[in-house]
Order: C-alpha cells, then sequence, then structure tokens
C-alpha cells in the first residue's frame, strides 16, 4: 500500500486511521506511577539526617525521595534521548 495523498496529492505520512489519542495506555500509566510517587514522597514528611559522602545533613525525607525522583526522571530522559 502506498502512502494517503490529500487532495493536492502531496503525502500525508499517516498510518491508520490517522487518530492521535492523547491518552495512551503508556501515558496514562506514566501518570498513575507519577501520582503514586508524589503520594509517597509526601506522605513522609518527617526529617532524616542523610550522609552525602562526608557530611551528614539533616533535611525532610521528601525533600530527599523528591530529589532523587527527579535526578532519575531527568537520567532517564537523557539515556532515552541517546538512544534515538
Amino acid at each position: 500500500m502506498s502512502p494517503k495523498t490529500s487532495e493536492s496529492g502531496a503525502k500525508t505520512g499517516r498510518k491508520g486511521s490517522g487518530r492521535n489519542p492523547a491518552l495512551t495506555p503508556g501515558r496514562i500509566a506514566v501518570l498513575v506511577l507519577a501520582v503514586l510517587a508524589l503520594i509517597f514522597i509526601f506522605q513522609n514528611t518527617q526529617e532524616t539526617e542523610i550522609r552525602l559522602l562526608i557530611p551528614v545533613v539533616t533535611m525532610p525525607l521528601w525533600t530527599a525521595l523528591l530529589g532523587m525522583g527527579i535526578i532519575g526522571a531527568l537520567f532517564g530522559a537523557y539515556f532515552m534521548n541517546r538512544r534515538r
């Protein structure tokens, strides 16, 4: 089969019915996981001591969890972009 063409004869590049739904199963799964991670983070609000190589820092646990989540998301996005 050849790609679909518009009335002017230009290729549209669409596959299938041409629909691009905003909520795909993958996007829904990521959204649910993000909400669950935020609930987990904000349920843990007590102060805790964290060792950063040498110094010991006292901070709310939610700050450390949120920071690690952001760092993990940045690493994941970086390596996904490198695969392409």
